[in-house]
């Protein structure tokens, strides 16, 4: 049977009498059942859809210069990835702000939406002229803003409905899913650009992502909202159905669920909303040392992951003589150690630990980049070569990528949890942009590989620097609570507050 835990209070969010709840002990008791592979089919899809909207519109980009399409210029092409990219910035921090005060369910409902109709309306762009541009501009902007806002609102929903003991392998196998989503990127619009009439192939390649999206859209109206959110909010009643129903799907699996005693019970007083000016203050006064391990990881991976992956066509074709056409072939290759590394060695960062295999997979992905450096400047890498090095060197850094989000995700209190993936998210994204920029000058017109040897090497050390910064001062949080990792906001519990 279900467990109830004792009630009381008022269902106002900033009610002023406490709430004595077993709602975070019930949700880690849980063994894995149906209702959390539902959670990982519904929500984990943001990140292929982010991987292959990406992919897509860096793959159409050179097409809607044709005559025959938009004919943009290559500064105008080059202008989509931005603004898509400031979507992303936008509509992380205006949903993540959403999600903290509305819910995490209203908001995984909404950026959904939101993606769709970017992506839909993209597709419809028609005519050369600049209304036609910044129409185009506009949609990219909306599509940006539906996946910036996926990011918050469902990493936030995803750690507060997974037991600890699932947390860490999840969140990484979710975040690297991204690189599923660049394959079928890459595959389908390979396929469209060599069998379809280029005026429509561009246009369904950008409705691939919402064929997926509307595929999982029934899934995500059927889960529950975040029994953890709803209880700190003071919905007291509404958390107590919500982890009933999971309670009784798992029982429905087989499982027996174990007792719990009194003592697992968190106290909460239910506070007001918190903005981002109350957010910089928790973030910089309670928490400093964890902003500045939540801001070195989430920039570090971020700045390697952009450089890399939006010049290796150029590295590919400048230095190695390889086609255009041919290039995307490279990508699957390389997007494929991306996705197995976090899908294989997830598990290990709940088992071994947060910070040995955080700051593992950060200084060998940058030691084996180092060394890769070395190889090309001595001419002994070919295309071939080159594209498997970038491999095995991301089946480490994609794995490690996926911990930053997973760390951002799951230090800070549950009241700010979606503001603060947000705002770093946001700062990545702009240091990421550093990256395309730097390495496209060092590449240059392949005059001089001595200058792409030492981005290589700039790159590496940025990671090493997330890996040692990560062995320093990261936080064991494996096998934990959320609650546990960082105390909630609104809790009154005598137990000690985790800061710093």
């Amino acid at each position: 049977m279900a467990q109830t835990a004792p009630a009381s209070g008022s269902e106002s969010p900033a009610s002023s009498e406490t709430i004595r709840s077993l709602i975070p002990a019930r949700i880690d008791r849980l063994s894995w059942s149906p209702f959390h592979t539902r959670i990982v089919m519904a929500l984990g899809t943001a990140w292929v859809l982010d991987g292959l909207e990406i992919t897509v519109a860096s793959s159409l980009g050179p097409v809607l210069s044709e005559r025959e399409t938009l004919n943009l210029s290559s500064t105008q092409v080059g202008l989509i990835a931005t603004v898509y990219l400031l979507g992303e910035v936008f509509g992380a921090l205006f949903f993540g702000r959403l999600s903290d005060a509305l819910g995490r369910k209203n908001l995984f409902i909404v950026t959904l939406a939101v993606y769709l109709t970017g992506n839909a309306l993209t597709a419809l762009t028609w005519g050369n002229g600049p209304a036609a541009l910044v129409f185009l501009y506009l949609t990219r902007f909306i599509a940006g803003a539906g996946i910036g806002g996926e990011y918050a609102a469902i990493n936030s929903a995803i750690d507060e409905m997974m037991p600890a003991k699932y947390r860490g392998r999840v969140d990484i196998g979710v975040n690297g899913t991204y690189w599923g989503g660049a394959i079928i990127g890459t595959l389908g619009t390979y396929i469209l650009l060599n069998n379809v009439d280029l005026n429509l192939a561009w246009r369904i390649g950008f409705l691939l992502g919402p064929i997926i999206g509307l595929a999982i859209w029934g899934l995500r109206r059927h889960l529950p909202e975040s029994p953890r959110w709803l209880v700190m909010h003071g919905r007291e009643a509404e958390a107590e159905e919500n982890i009933a129903r999971i309670e009784r799907a798992a029982e429905a699996s087989g499982q027996t669920l174990p007792p719990l005693d009194d003592s697992k019970a968190i106290d909460i007083r239910p506070t007001d909303p918190h903005g981002y000016l109350s957010l910089l203050r928790v973030l910089f006064r309670l928490y400093p040392a964890r902003s500045t391990l939540g801001a070195t990881l989430m920039i570090t991976q971020s700045f390697l992951y952009n450089a890399i992956f939006f010049t290796y066509t150029l590295v590919l074709t400048t230095f190695y003589g390889v086609d255009e056409k041919a290039a995307p072939l490279y990508m699957v290759a390389f997007a494929a150690g991306n996705l197995i590394g976090p899908l294989t060695i997830g598990r290990l960062f709940d088992t071994i630990g947060r910070r040995k295999m955080i700051a593992g997979t950060y200084l060998l992905s940058g030691g084996l980049l180092a060394i890769t450096a070395f190889l090309f400047k001595a001419g002994a890498l070919t295309a071939t070569t080159q594209t498997i090095a970038w491999s095995v060197i991301f089946f480490f850094a994609s794995a490690g990528a996926s911990s930053a989000y997973l760390t951002v995700s799951e230090i800070f209190p549950l009241e700010i949890r979606a503001q603060a993936i947000a705002v770093f998210f946001a700062i990545a994204q702009c240091f990421g942009a550093i990256g395309p920029v730097f390495y496209g000058a060092l590449i240059g017109e392949g005059e001089d590989p001595n200058k792409l040897f030492l981005g290589f090497l700039i790159g590496a050390a940025v990671m090493a620097v997330g890996g040692i910064v990560e062995a320093v001062i990261g936080i064991d949080a494996e096998g934990r609570s959320l609650e546990d990792v960082a105390t909630p906001l609104s809790a009154v519990s005598t137990r000690p507050r985790a800061t710093g």
